[in-house]
């Protein structure tokens, strides 16, 4: 499972033209699911995820979570980030998930984050072309693996 994690003070999903969902302050976070994951793997993700501190604090250091500002998710999930490209230039998908265990995993992992750590939680349509906007804060750009 890949999360590539974006600090955001605001960020939405559109489908079609229609609004799907939007946060404010928070994470936007792209997920990929591979086929070997399992939901230990997501929850030890979603554990890391939703106590990453990296929202300044008095200070300006980065040692604030998404509790501490009230912050929100948006988890949208993203096949492409088991790209491979090693050989030729159109990446090979081969490592993404099925689409069925992938979405599994991934509202699983969603519902982790909204139920153990009680944090806002909105999503993308797992399979939709989506269109995603966002303002980046900093930036601030994290890659958690597992």
């Amino acid at each position: 499972m890949k999360l590539v994690i974006q600090r955001v003070k605001q960020a939405k999903v559109e489908v079609e033209e229609k609004l799907i969902s939007e946060i404010g302050k928070g994470f936007l976070v792209l997920i990929g699911v591979t086929h070997t994951d399992t939901k230990e793997t997501a929850d030890y993700l979603a554990k890391k995820l939703c106590n990453l501190r990296v929202f300044e604090d008095e200070n300006e250091k980065m040692n604030l979570g998404l509790k501490d500002i009230q912050g929100q998710l948006l988890l949208v999930s993203q096949f492409t980030l088991y790209g491979d490209c090693a050989r030729g230039n159109r990446p090979s998908f081969t490592e993404a998930a099925k689409p069925d265990f992938a979405n599994e995993l991934y509202e699983y992992f969603c519902q982790q984050c909204k139920q153990e750590y009680g944090l806002k939680v909105q999503k993308g349509i797992f399979g939709a072309n989506m269109q995603i906007s966002l303002v980046n804060d900093g930036p601030v750009t994290i890659l958690l693996e597992k």
